[in-house]
């Protein structure tokens, strides 16, 4: 068995107190004796646990949590607790099903994975009966430990309706060479390698960027990306300079672009927007923010035509 620290976890036990990183590895050794002792938590298999500060000296009650997988755990949430909170001992009813964390609840975050697989699926049953070719562009759903991994290259944790989506569909290649994806403006379902480049080149302009801000007026400070920040969909499958990021911590969905523009004002949930795309499929005379047509055996939404191609569109009909 082996037992790893999110790096980011491994900088908040820094910033919690001196001994805390001690407390996290006396923990480490205690779920490499007993790896079931944490009890579920609102995350897709993360399991939480208490740790009594007192035991040591400088080391608020922390909430730790963390994956079990049959060769090894992962550490992946740190978070302080108020001294009433933390306990080895058995906890309340709500701490005991997470409920006394301020991560998501089980419930809701179920309904909000089976909204988004909802969802999803009305857009993938339209296009294999109305666009084959944009049905074929789509990618075979992630294995868990795809996103997984994806989630431990980051150091990131991947919300549940993120999950959810991608265990559908890992990205769209887009049609006929144009790049043409399935939802709204044309744009495309991120591929997971499109996801981890894109991060981290978005997370290496913010490094800069915080250089330069070191040296301006809070109010002048520029913020372009945030780690909470996810992208999901690309300008196009040949165009990843822009697109829609899902914050999670909010839950909204943002305009990014890295054309040195600001980035955009929360839009939707990902439910909402995939709630919404389905919704202009199958009843497109009540679309509002783009109209779907049809070149061929492609969806191609009318925002996103070139003027030669104008005469090739055929515009949906309820």
């Amino acid at each position: 068995m082996k037992i790893e620290i999110q790096p980011d976890v491994r900088d908040t036990a820094a910033r919690l107190g001196a001994d805390v990183p001690y407390a996290l590895k006396a923990l480490a050794g205690q779920l490499l004796d007993d790896p079931d002792m944490g009890r579920p938590s609102g995350h897709h298999g993360i399991l939480t646990v208490t740790v009594d500060g007192d035991m040591f000296d400088d080391c608020p009650d922390l909430s730790v949590g963390y994956i079990r997988e049959p060769d090894r755990i992962e550490i992946r949430l740190l978070k302080a607790l108020p001294s009433s909170e933390g306990s080895t001992d058995v906890p309340d009813q709500g701490q005991e099903q997470g409920q006394g964390e301020d991560w998501p609840d089980p419930a809701a975050a179920a309904v909000t994975e089976r909204e988004v697989t909802d969802a999803w699926r009305r857009i993938t049953r339209w296009l294999q009966n109305n666009a084959p070719d944009s049905y074929a562009a789509l990618r075979t759903g992630a294995s868990p430990n795809a996103i997984s991994a994806l989630e431990q290259d980051l150091g990131i944790l991947i919300p549940g309706e993120i999950r959810a989506l991608w265990s559908l569909a890992a990205g769209d290649d887009g049609v006929n060479g144009w790049g043409w994806g399935c939802l709204p403006l044309s744009e495309t379902l991120m591929t997971l390698d499109a996801v981890t480049a894109t991060y981290r080149l978005q997370m290496d302009a913010q490094a800069d960027e915080d250089t330069l801000n070191a040296g301006r007026p809070e109010e002048e400070r520029i913020t372009m990306w945030k780690a909470s920040w996810i992208p999901v969909v690309s300008h196009s499958s040949a165009d990843k300079t822009s697109g829609w990021y899902l914050d999670a911590e909010s839950g909204f969905l943002g305009r990014w672009s890295r054309y040195n523009m600001a980035p955009g004002d929360e839009l939707d949930t990902l439910v909402t927007y995939l709630e919404e795309a389905a919704d202009m499929l199958e009843a497109p005379a009540l679309a509002t923010r783009d109209k779907p047509g049809l070149i061929g055996g492609a969806l191609v939404w009318r925002n996103a035509l070139t003027p030669s191609l104008r005469e090739q569109w055929q515009p949906l009909i309820s």
